[in-house]
């Protein structure tokens, strides 16, 4: 069985459309009486009932088929983010290495290789740190579901409420910058791999002449950068030219061929450990965070909103299943009328149903004389059983809402049926789930009115078929 702790963790679908009627009913309440009932009868957890509450209301205005909608596309829109980001990263890597001259120059290279990647990772880390959508919109995991949110949804759709939802659930599980940055992360990744492995299927089968050039920056300026930036990938086994190397690679120099080795692996490694291995390092960071943080994905239940929904839930709740009357002897059961006093005669009551609830009930045989529909007060049930006393039906057919719950009141009522009848039959109307039904069950094992047969189909409460009822 589920336990409490799951029910107050939907899953984030869920969690997804239950925000997404938050945000609708920002502009005006919806028509929610028929999911309040249906809520408040199927779970007796307020956040789930708020859940079950939402989702009805989502399937009315076509939520829950844009969602799906949405999903279905996610992975194909994403494919295409990644197929165009590796045509850019190999056009990157074709205007460095697929020049006709065959020239590099490794300082303009480095740079145009690492220059957005490095600008789009600040924009990221400041996101982190400081509550500004810009910083997080920028990223291409928003741009993926912009993309997908307008796909699915078209011109028409629910797509702004959807994706509002969205973000705003991984904002307070504080997961948006993790949730975009795991697709961002993965799309560079993959879009360095590109290069890489582009740039060095052309630098192992053509020659290529790798230099740096300079109009007013020191040769000891590119002398110390290069030994700056070498470093890390020196750790990793990746050459460092030294400042020979540097020196003998300027505009009018002729380098060895060791030269432009070290040049074109220090370009390499300087790709590897600055562009690819923090975008790995952080993808698997965020998948962790993710992991980690996921099942705060919930809506915020203090919200006033909820805190409205869970009083009006609380209005809602029936009755409790109250003590038998201590003054009674249990399993005391009137006797009733014998054959020779029934007339052969159906009188069906509706006890204490709902408003709405249709009456007669459409299904009801034809050969019914008596249809009666009582609230529960004194006079109505007092003018019921005066016309019982007069009628002496062979058969009483007690139609009761099954979501509500049996009291003490309702089980004097039966008693005083079957006074007056040959047999009493119960219809449990609308009866939202085999729970509702047990717990009729046991109230009329616990009461001693067991002989009653109860269902919650009106064809085997006629036929006088009874539901199981547990030893």
């Amino acid at each position: 069985m589920t336990n409490n702790t799951a029910l107050r963790e939907p899953v984030f679908p869920d969690a997804v459309i239950t925000e997404a009627i938050r945000w609708t009913e920002q502009n005006g309440p919806l028509d929610d009486a028929q999911a309040m009932r249906t809520a408040a009868t199927r779970a007796t957890d307020g956040p789930t009932q708020i859940t079950q509450r939402a989702l009805q209301l989502g399937e009315r205005i076509g939520l829950q088929p844009e969602l799906a909608r949405a999903r279905q596309w996610a992975p194909w829109v994403l494919l295409a983010l990644v197929a165009l980001i590796v045509v850019a990263g190999l056009g990157l890597a074709g205007n460095v290495v697929g020049g006709g001259e065959r020239h590099i120059n490794v300082i303009v290279a480095l740079v145009s290789l690492l220059g957005l990647h490095a600008l789009t990772l600040l924009l990221w880390l400041v996101g982190l740190w400081l509550p500004l959508g810009s910083f997080n919109t920028a990223s291409l995991g928003w741009i993926w579901l912009s993309l997908t949110a307008r796909v699915a949804g078209g011109k028409r759709g629910q797509a702004p409420v959807l994706v509002r939802a969205t973000t705003g659930l991984l904002a307070r599980a504080r997961l948006l910058p993790w949730a975009f940055g795991l697709v961002s992360h993965g799309i560079w990744s993959l879009s360095f791999l590109v290069v890489l492995a582009a740039m060095l299927f052309a630098l192992a089968f053509r020659s290529y002449t790798l230099s740096w050039e300079t109009t007013i920056l020191d040769p000891a300026f590119f002398v110390r950068a290069v030994q700056v930036l070498g470093w890390a990938p020196a750790q990793l086994g990746f050459p460092v030219p030294d400042a020979a190397t540097v020196l003998a690679t300027a505009p009018g120099s002729t380098a060895s061929a060791g030269g432009q080795r070290s040049w074109a692996m220090w370009l390499t490694g300087c790709i590897v450990v600055y562009g690819l291995l923090p975008r790995l390092l952080l993808v698997l960071l965020s998948a962790a965070i993710w992991k980690r943080r996921r099942k705060a994905l919930q809506p915020d239940w203090h919200e006033p909103y909820y805190r409205k929904l869970l009083a009006r839930f609380a209005a809602l709740a029936p009755a409790a299943i109250v003590d038998a009357d201590p003054g009674r002897v249990r399993g005391e059961v009137p006797v009733g009328l014998s054959a020779a006093e029934l007339s052969d005669a159906l009188f069906v009551i509706g006890f204490e149903l709902p408003p709405d609830m249709p009456w007669p009930p459409p299904a009801l045989p034809a050969h019914a004389p008596q249809v009666q529909r009582i609230d529960g007060s004194a006079p109505a049930r007092r003018a019921v059983l005066d016309q019982l006393a007069q009628a002496r039906p062979r058969t009483v057919l007690l139609v009761c809402h099954a979501a509500s719950s049996p009291d003490r009141g309702t089980e004097r009522f039966v008693r005083e049926v079957l006074a007056h009848c040959g047999e009493c039959r119960l219809w449990l109307a609308d009866s939202p789930g085999a729970t509702a039904t047990q717990r009729w069950l046991d109230w009329l094992r616990d009461t001693g009115l067991q002989r009653i047969a109860a269902s919650d189909t009106l064809a085997s409460a006629l036929q006088g078929t009874p539901q199981g009822l547990t030893a």
